[in-house]
């Protein structure tokens, strides 16, 4: 039978096909995806850890910066002189650019792209208005080696940022250090490759250096060829590093890729480090330091210490380093103090590190001693509460692929291994693991068999006190 138009039953299949289609509709909005940008906005993918992420919360960081600023926000350092020509000195353009910028409100100091700023030894001072950011697209060059450097200059540092808060360096840019003649001073012996002894640096500058400052963001940039340590950060709270190219020949003397000291509430991640000596070191007075994702070597590996030199306090604690690479390095994971020093290393964790022919993969060395006066020393740093799990690879046969050499006093205790598998790179295994004065457990059987570690906890430590730094 027939409906006639308007009849109940017409008016009844109309309204269900149409909640038939709002309901499909609302099924398909529901599932749609929201796009997903970088820190950019440029709409580049965020890298993930190749690995799940951590159960708790990582140590606290700046948040991202504000992309984009307004056209009388920007401070281009051209319009205060500097000519970027790579020969000029443009050193009081940017001194002009940065007081202007400073005093401003989410101001941006640019650094053109197409350009080359050579600039002497400058400390560039705070404090600045909020939302500060340098951005370098161009290229930052130092003086072309010591005989260009100024004698009036400090010698100890070239980039200075000091009592700043907030700050962001970040740019496609590159910040150049000209590093190669004053690697070739023959002043400070440095050790090569099968132990042979290469001149090294006596009063070279770091490159970067942030003091006494907080909330720092240092993001995109490459830096490379620096004199001494290319990073620095000293005395700082809040600092987070993403996306940065380090590098330097393997052997240019004491380029540390990365330095912390005096600082807390680090993230460095998303990384990459080839240079001639620590790809990360982390000095005395460190806390909550997250490594996550860096590629490292060749290098000296990622380091905490050397620590306690000259008989001093050094305490450092909550330590990350996970889901990284380290390759073609003198040492992986490494923890160094020196005898005579007195204060602790705890809390210490690596976890989802590979190794790719690597010297020394895991050690601790507390005999780290380039003197003969420090030999008959009795205190020590220290070391406990590490763990190591999964952490494989290949090793140089060259050395044992686990060291644990500690103190005679002060033992190392609360070591844990998990998921440790390492392997020849070549050839076959010639030296076991060594351990001494090393307590601690093997959660699965580590390859190769680390039977040297002790079980317990000597009463030598179980009786001190906190060594001055809980």
């Amino acid at each position: 039978m027939k409906s006639k138009p308007g009849s109940p039953l017409l008016q009844l299949f109309v309204t269900f096909l149409l909640l038939l289609s709002r309901n499909a509709d609302a099924r398909t909005h529901y599932h749609k995806q929201k796009k997903k940008f970088g820190p950019d906005d440029g709409g580049q993918p965020i890298s993930q850890s190749p690995a799940s992420p951590p159960s708790e919360p990582n140590p606290t960081v700046p948040s991202d910066p504000v992309y984009g600023a307004p056209d009388d926000s920007v401070f281009d350092v051209r319009e205060y002189g500097a000519v970027g020509d790579g020969s000029a000195d443009d050193t009081d353009a940017f001194v002009e650019a940065w007081k202007a910028a400073c005093a401003a409100d989410s101001a941006v100091l640019l650094v053109p792209s197409d350009y080359v700023f050579v600039i002497r030894s400058t400390i560039f001072s705070g404090p600045c208005r909020p939302g500060f950011v340098v951005q370098v697209d161009g290229v930052l060059m130092a003086p072309d080696g010591p005989d260009c450097w100024p004698e009036t200059d400090s010698k100890h540092q070239w980039l200075v940022f000091y009592r700043l808060d907030g700050l962001t360096l970040r740019g496609g840019g590159t910040i150049e250090g000209n590093g190669e003649q004053w690697w070739n001073l023959p002043c400070k012996p440095h050790r090569g490759p099968n132990g042979s002894t290469l001149p090294g640096p006596c009063d070279s500058p770091a490159l970067i250096r942030f003091f006494m400052s907080s909330n720092l963001t240092l993001r995109d940039l490459r830096i490379q060829n620096s004199p001494q340590f290319h990073v620095k950060f000293d005395g700082c709270d809040g600092v987070l590093i993403e996306k940065i190219s380090v590098s330097s020949p393997a052997l240019s003397p004491n380029t540390d890729g990365i330095h912390v000291e005096n600082t807390k509430n680090v993230g460095i991640y998303d990384t990459v480090i080839g240079n001639g000596d620590d790809c990360i070191s982390i000095g005395p007075g460190c806390a909550s330091v997250d490594i996550q994702n860096v590629v490292c070597g060749p290098s000296h590996g990622i380091s905490i210490g050397s620590l306690g030199v000259h008989n001093t306090h050094a305490c450092v604690s909550n330590i990350t380093v996970r889901n990284s690479v380290i390759r073609g390095s003198d040492n992986g994971l490494r923890i160094k103090t020196w005898q005579g020093g007195t204060g602790s290393v705890t809390g210490i964790r690596f976890e989802n590190v590979y190794m790719e022919n690597v010297r020394n993969c895991i050690i601790i060395d507390q005999y780290y001693c380039l003197s003969k006066g420090c030999r008959n020393q009795t205190s020590a740093v220290y070391v406990a509460d590490v763990s190591y799990a999964n952490v494989k690879g290949t090793y140089d046969v060259r050395s044992p692929p686990i060291h644990f050499a500690c103190s005679d006093t002060v033992a190392c205790t609360n070591i844990t291994m998990s998921e440790v598998e390492l392997l020849p790179f070549e050839g076959e295994l010639v030296d076991d693991p060594f351990c001494w004065n090393a307590y601690g457990t093997q959660a699965t059987l580590t390859i190769p068999p680390i039977d040297c570690l002790q079980e317990g906890t000597p009463q030598s430590v179980s009786e001190s006190l906190s060594y001055g730094c809980f």
